[in-house]
């Protein structure tokens, strides 16, 4: 925003909430060239009924508001620099997108007497891989405390980041992950994949992974800010799985194996350490999510009779890939008893219907992990893939009836297409069959599979984004 807005200095104020230093620190970093007032109690914030950071104000002689525009959009952009006689100062080509939501303001937050936090330094050219603490202050709990998240962490001493970083330049910038743009250098990648436990062949994946987080279309500062449940979750295909012990059989979610754990823990202190997203501040999920630990797994390519996920979303089946979306925690489907395609589908579709909120529709995906035993029943009726995803879109909805009360979704309900489901009238769900997304994991026994749900998705929300290893 501030670069965009430098180009409408003179007819621009911003009004910083946070404190005098971070302020400053802020303006030195960004180059702010207009003019900034701090609003130490948030008096001006609650005079404006500010909601969402940032948000922009154009107001009258009388400061009567004459328009608001929360979060970042070019397009709004642009037609305010033309409301202020300017021309536009945003270009859908410059390498920013098109817009992005903002965070909850920060008078509405819950206050505490705590000291504020130092302001971070997201830019340095160079990690510090070794800090200098106390003789008698033990390492693992200085790094517990500096730069972990909650659980302990691996000390990243000088030699164990230079053997992770190998031949690789340390000084070399990845990628700059949100939610506050902090610069991912190698050097920085490999003292958070030492916290993490990595073993250093897992650079190979990671460094592809910070160019997926900071994909904008995956919109990881929304991600990372939002109060809905979502976390990043990472699907590894191709043959690295087995080059680097990735696991994708029993207990996929869970701690079975190293590989799974550290590279979604790495992901998760890159996430905390370099772009800023720690759940005390910037990360505002209500209730959070399991996965802000780790959030990794495998696709289990042998049970797979049809294209793995990478390959759906345009790879070969040689390559190997890292897939991110968005997701809730898995919601487990238990189905035993049916022995056809349709009753193993029909279980999960009405999984599916509860996906966000059970009556609001078309704004979100999904993942649907389809357990070995359920896949084999499922293809050998005859089953493709497609044939799974359209099935599940044809046959997920939300009956009429449900709409008859107030609550989430019913608002929107004349943006819905109304179809029938086992002869009963309903909403569709999902947007279209693509908005489901099928991957294969888990145990060869046991007939359960799971529905994750999304954040929002689409332009201003979060889209799966692969890239190769």
């Amino acid at each position: 925003m501030a670069p965009y807005l430098n180009a409408l200095a003179g007819s621009v104020t911003a009004i910083s909430q946070d404190g005098e230093d971070a302020t400053r620190e802020f303006v030195r970093q960004m180059d702010i060239r207009f003019p900034v007032e701090r609003d130490p109690g948030f008096e001006i914030s609650k005079k404006f009924g500010v909601v969402t950071v940032p948000t922009l104000y154009v107001v009258d002689d009388q400061d009567r508001v004459v328009r608001a525009e929360p979060g970042f959009d070019k397009a709004a952009l642009n037609e305010i620099a033309a409301m202020l006689g300017h021309g536009p100062v945003a270009s859908p080509y410059d390498g920013a997108p098109a817009s992005k939501p903002g965070c909850s303001s920060r008078h509405l937050e819950a206050h505490t007497e705590d000291a504020s936090a130092e302001a971070l330094d997201l830019h340095s050219k160079r990690g510090r891989t070794a800090s200098v603490i106390e003789v008698d202050e033990d390492a693992v709990e200085y790094c517990y405390r500096v730069f972990g998240d909650a659980l302990p962490v691996v000390p990243p001493t000088v030699e164990r980041v230079e053997a992770m970083i190998g031949g690789l330049d340390p000084r070399e910038v990845i990628a700059r992950i949100p939610p506050c743009y902090g610069e991912a250098t190698v050097e920085k990648l490999a003292a958070n994949a030492v916290m993490a436990g990595c073993e250093p062949k897992m650079m190979r994946v990671l460094i592809p992974l910070m160019r997926a987080i900071a994909d904008e279309r995956f919109n990881a500062h929304g991600v990372q800010a939002t109060t809905h449940f979502a976390a990043p979750l990472i699907v590894v295909n191709g043959p690295v799985r087995a080059e680097l012990g990735f696991h994708s059989r029993q207990n996929a979610f869970s701690n079975v194996a190293r590989a799974n754990s550290t590279l979604g823990r790495a992901l998760q202190l890159v996430l905390l350490n370099i772009g800023g997203a720690r759940p005390t501040g910037i990360d505002m999920s209500a209730l959070g999510n399991p996965g802000k630990f780790s959030y990794c797994i495998a696709e289990n390519e042998e049970e797979n009779p049809w294209e793995p996920l990478h390959v759906t979303e345009g790879l070969t089946k040689d390559q190997s890939a890292v897939t991110l979306f968005a997701a809730e925690a898995p919601h487990g489907v238990s189905e035993h008893k049916s022995r056809t395609a349709r009753g193993v589908l029909k279980a999960i579709a009405y999984s599916l219907a509860t996906v966000w909120s059970y009556r609001a529709c078309l704004t979100f995906e999904a993942i649907v992990v389809l357990c070995p035993e359920h896949v084999r029943t499922i293809h050998r009726d005859g089953f493709s893939k497609k044939d799974v995803r359209e099935f599940l879109f044809e046959n997920t909805g939300v009956p009429l009836r449900c709409y008859e009360e107030p609550g989430e979704g019913v608002e929107q309900r004349t943006m819905y297409k109304e179809i029938f489901i086992d002869g009963e009238r309903c909403y569709q769900k999902f947007r279209a069959p693509e908005s489901i997304k099928i991957v294969v994991a888990g145990g060869t026994a046991g007939k359960f599979s799971a529905v994750l749900g999304s954040w929002s998705t689409g332009p201003r929300g979060s889209q799966m984004v692969t890239y190769p290893v």
